[in-house]
């Protein structure tokens, strides 16, 4: 059963602590891996608390990662070229950062007209959905050797947003590798989030935490709410 246990009302180390002291010993005990981003405070409760789990960085958030920087680089493209009269990055922003595979027929269209226009966009778009095939590696090896020629791309390309996520990766590179153990991501928290921000947006904003955790908890703790009989 996929619900909220208990919310945090920020991202500290020690809010995420105490969360986890929560959790019975017991249970805890039982925890093979836990799936979060790359925020330091996150990394270090988890391995004070859980020592002995695998931690897994989410794949989504490195997607997210890589996409803000071929939007950087966009950006800084864009102006450049308007300065030299060119406006052929103008309203291209969703392009670069759609997956393929759900483009319209006039995305691919202007795809088609941008590929062979040399642009740095193009470059670090294509670095972006080659880091993709990452995913389907079952074996460390076959990855950590695929991750080593990706990295090399990517920080050799003269794309700076690029370079820096590259290396951002190469550092939490052993967590983001116990993916193909356990194959596990955020997409669920992701889903449930998304609830909690229409339950946010319905209820017009809380006057303080405490009512908005007793509400995300109502709608996504999946509480039994029905009364028990006395024995």
């Amino acid at each position: 059963m996929l619900r909220v246990l208990d919310v945090a009302e920020d991202r500290k180390e020690e809010s995420l602590a105490e969360l986890l002291h929560r959790i019975p010993e017991e249970q805890r005990e039982e925890v093979a891996a836990v799936a979060i981003d790359m925020w330091e405070p996150y990394i270090n409760a988890v391995e004070s608390l859980l020592p002995e789990v695998d931690i897994v960085h989410d794949k989504f958030h490195i997607a997210k990662y890589l996409g803000e920087a071929v939007d950087k680089v966009r950006k800084t493209e864009h102006k450049s070229l308007l300065k030299d009269g060119s406006e052929d990055l103008k309203g291209t922003k969703y392009l670069w950062l759609t997956n393929p595979m759900n483009w319209t027929d006039e995305q691919r269209q202007q795809f088609r007209e941008l590929k062979n226009k040399g642009l740095k966009v193009g470059r670090a778009w294509t670095l972006k959905e080659m880091f993709s095939d990452f995913w389907g590696y079952r074996y460390e090896k076959p990855a950590r050797n695929f991750f080593k020629k990706w990295y090399c791309w990517a920080t050799h390309a003269r794309l700076t947003p690029l370079a820096d996520v590259a290396k951002k990766l190469k550092r939490h590179l052993d967590n983001i590798l116990t993916y193909l153990k356990h194959r596990i991501t955020n997409a669920v928290a992701e889903g449930l989030n998304s609830k909690i921000q229409q339950i946010k947006s319905a209820a017009r904003g809380f006057r303080n935490f405490e009512n908005f955790r007793i509400a995300i908890l109502f709608f996504c703790g999946k509480l039994d709410m029905y009364p028990h009989k006395s024995q």
